[in-house]
């Protein structure tokens, strides 16, 4: 889904968003200081795999996965961080790591950090390591329908 189909999917579902483009950055942090976006507002995407089957954890840029607590929330047996190999076709549009976080457009399951569903405002990439979008996280929700999770 490249930046425009995400965007045309958010103007279709009514939602109003600001784009943000900045220098590029891999990791969330340093998107996060180029973006001038508080860490804790920041969403990074992550692929994991529970019981063999992909979903995404999305959490704010100054936390990692807690795979205990994912397996706990998700019921499963098993957690872990997806290869990039096991993920890089799912999001053929998007450069490798900069997937959005609606795993709805993916037929994947969504679970998100308590913190960033505390937030008002929820940012994240848009299919690029060079543009966020941000958005407000109650327009996130009524979307991606997550399940919010404490990592």
């Amino acid at each position: 889904m490249p930046v425009q189909k995400l965007k045309e999917f958010l103007d279709r579902e009514g939602v109003k968003y600001v784009s943000i483009n900045h220098s590029q950055a891999f990791t969330a942090q340093e998107v996060a200081a180029s973006a001038h976006v508080p860490g804790s507002e920041l969403a990074k995407t992550v692929v994991v795999v529970l019981d063999g089957r992909k979903a995404l954890a999305v959490l704010p840029a100054s936390l990692r996965v807690h795979f205990d607590a994912l397996k706990a929330h998700a019921g499963a047996k098993e957690a872990r961080l997806a290869t990039e190999q096991e993920f890089r076709d799912m999001f053929p549009d998007c450069e490798v790591g900069a997937m959005p976080p609606f795993g709805n457009l993916y037929g994947l399951d969504v679970f998100v950090s308590k913190q960033l569903a505390a937030d008002e405002h929820i940012a994240f990439n848009a299919c690029s390591h060079t543009e966020l979008i941000r958005l407000p996280y109650r327009d996130f929700a009524r979307l991606a329908k997550p399940k919010v999770i404490e990592f």
